[in-house]
């Protein structure tokens, strides 16, 4: 008898067995093309950038940079420096400055180059000089010169205060990648202006054109007065936020805006004009910029 033609009927376990074996070449070259469309696959994945550096908490030496405040104006006797008690770079005891806390000897190891009455538009200049001794942490604090002006139409534009201090953070990181920089916030010249106006002496000072924005005629408490401090602390704080912003882009640089919060009251501020940080108040922005500059973690 003749056969009779049955239906082809494959074997499952063969064809599912088939079926994984072409998925998984399918999904060996899927992967190898997933470098470059174009190059047929040969781009070899892409590796992980590499990790930013770290903050070091213990820099060997530092260069200072700003206005009157660093340079200790006022500090030590009536309209002069007085750097050995900076803050940043002094060598008094009793100011215990940064440089007098982190490297092992400051007078070799640490460098000023503040000067009284500098504006943001100097800090470029005091840069170049800093990185020419190749510290390896950079103290900045400049801008109170920049909102105290003869009057608050004289002020320095935000935006030219925040385009002068890239160009100083970018020709410092040309020069130095890997230096740290420390950036304390401008003071909030209403607070001093507050605990100032309390002593006569002080107010004598003034009146020979101390930052005549918010100090002139201090007594006077009238609206239009206060108008013109408040106009003053509000630059303050644009300020400070240029400064806030433009550092947070740079994983070396950190910004402090503790000195802004202080509250200064007379026992930190200069027996001579009751306004610039006498010895106390130069030591207790010593204690907080040693607290910020070695602080743990990002």
């Amino acid at each position: 008898m003749a056969a009779v033609n049955q239906p082809f009927r494959p074997n499952r376990a063969r064809t599912a067995a088939a079926a994984a074996l072409t998925a998984a070449a399918l999904a060996v070259s899927l992967t190898a093309c997933a470098g470059d469309p174009d190059d047929g696959g040969r781009t070899a994945p892409s590796r992980s950038p590499k990790p930013s550096p770290a903050w070091r908490t213990d820099p060997a030496s530092v260069a200072a940079v700003g206005d009157s405040i660093t340079a200790g104006f006022d500090a030590c006797s009536v309209l002069s420096d007085c750097p050995a008690v900076s803050w940043a770079t002094g060598t008094d005891p009793g100011v215990n400055s940064v440089a007098r806390r982190l490297v092992k000897d400051p007078a070799t190891q640490s460098w000023n180059f503040a000067k009284t009455g500098a504006l943001m538009r100097d800090l470029p200049a005091q840069v170049e000089q800093a990185v020419r001794k190749r510290p390896e942490l950079v103290t900045v604090l400049v801008g109170a010169n920049d909102a105290c002006r003869t009057d608050v139409g004289a002020m320095t534009t935000t935006t030219a205060f925040r385009a002068d201090f890239e160009a100083s953070l970018r020709a410092l990181r040309r020069a130095l990648p890997k230096t740290q920089v420390y950036v304390a916030a401008v003071p909030d010249l209403m607070r001093l202006w507050s605990q100032g106006r309390k002593n006569p002496l002080g107010k004598e000072v003034w009146k020979l054109g101390m930052c005549g924005s918010m100090l002139r005629d201090p007594d006077d408490l009238s609206k239009a007065a206060d108008t013109r401090r408040q106009s003053v602390r509000d630059r303050v704080v644009a300020y400070n936020k240029a400064l806030e912003s433009v550092c947070e882009r740079d994983t070396l640089c950190r910004f402090d805006r503790s000195v802004f919060d202080f509250r200064f009251t007379g026992a930190e501020l200069s027996a001579w004009d009751w306004f610039h940080p006498g010895r106390e108040g130069q030591r207790e922005l010593a204690r907080m910029a040693f607290r910020e500059i070695t602080r743990k973690g990002t």
